[in-house]
């Protein structure tokens, strides 16, 4: 883990991992993280118009929204999360769900963001990305998978092909 870090995923019982595993995708991809929000997260980088490119869940308790740093270009997408568990001063924890490496998707279509509740690991969120990999050509089109667990504050991702 890099510097200024820390891990949002909290474990969980062997059951628990093995279910949200299972629940996330069949196929994962390393080239997802999560991360407690830095620089992103700011009020200007939420995507205009901001009516489209947020959504709230869990009786407003959860709030997705897409980011745009605008540069890097090929990578300037961010997906933030605010959720439970609350901290002391009654605020929401704030994540990232970024690229491999800390950096954006090349392109969200946030308007196919599509979610669901399982009671193994929270709510499933599901939304088309693309990841940019240098030198390898043209953007690659995956699924990105990621549940939010308000109860214990876990977030786990997944990338997979995305279906052709």
């Amino acid at each position: 883990m890099r510097a200024g870090m820390r891990a949002v995923a909290r474990p969980l019982a062997a059951g628990a991992c093995v279910a949200a595993a299972l629940a996330l995708a069949p196929v994962m991809l390393p080239a997802q993280e999560v991360n407690i929000c830095a620089w992103q997260a700011t009020g200007a980088n939420i995507a205009e118009p901001w009516e489209q490119n947020s959504r709230s869940f869990a009786h407003g308790k959860v709030r997705i929204a897409l980011l745009d740093t605008i540069e890097p270009a090929a990578a300037s997408f961010y997906i933030l999360v605010l959720s439970p568990p609350y901290d002391e001063a009654g605020g929401r924890q704030c994540v990232l769900v970024t690229a491999d490496g800390g950096g954006g998707f090349g392109a969200v279509d946030f308007a196919a963001l599509k979610a669901r509740y399982d009671a193994a690991v929270g709510l499933v969120i599901s939304v088309p990305v693309t990841t940019a990999h240098p030198g390898l050509g043209a953007p690659t089109p995956q699924m990105l998978r990621f549940s939010v667990n308000q109860a214990t504050g876990a977030i786990l991702t997944g990338l997979e092909p995305a279906a052709r």
